[in-house]
């Protein structure tokens, strides 16, 4: 099984969208600097996301998306699933006609791992992944980046670690 690029830059764009969620809505073209997914291919993903419910738009200027619901009420497995990706490590996609219109020998196997990816992905939610210390340096730095700021980690003079 590989996620492709459509289930990676959805939960990417959400995690985004959450961490910069408030009173006003998050333009794509923000999520779009800031993760460096392209404006028309993030439209494309929203419009799937809204369909299913896991964000809502605001149209005119001052206009974006916000989520639907609370992130930590929304799993990851939901945002992949939304934009139509497959966590499916099958070769046959679950049918069991993967050898000659047959079960495979590992069949169960793929199944089994099939299911806990699905599991794993659906115990993590958005407001998990943002309380992750790892995520919040990134999206500082992103942040900063954004604003035309340093990416630069500076060190007060004797504090350095040697």
């Amino acid at each position: 099984m590989k996620l492709t690029t459509k289930g990676r830059y959805a939960v990417t764009a959400m995690l985004d969208l959450a961490m910069h969620a408030g009173p006003a809505p998050v333009k794509l073209a923000d999520i779009s600097e800031r993760q460096g997914i392209s404006l028309s291919y993030l439209e494309q993903l929203f419009t799937r996301l809204r369909r299913q419910g896991l964000v809502t738009s605001t149209r005119g200027p001052g206009g974006g998306y916000n989520l639907a619901r609370p992130s930590d009420e929304i799993a990851v497995a939901d945002v992949i699933l939304a934009v139509d990706e497959n966590v499916d490590t099958t070769r046959c996609g679950g049918m069991g006609n993967c050898h000659n219109d047959q079960r495979c020998l590992t069949h169960e196997l793929w199944t089994e791992l099939s299911d806990q990816i699905k599991g794993f992905l659906s115990a993590i939610t958005l407001g998990e992944l943002m309380r992750n210390g790892g995520i919040k340096e990134v999206a500082e730095r992103q942040d900063r980046v954004q604003q035309g700021g340093t990416t630069e980690v500076r060190v007060p003079i004797g504090s350095a670690r040697g």
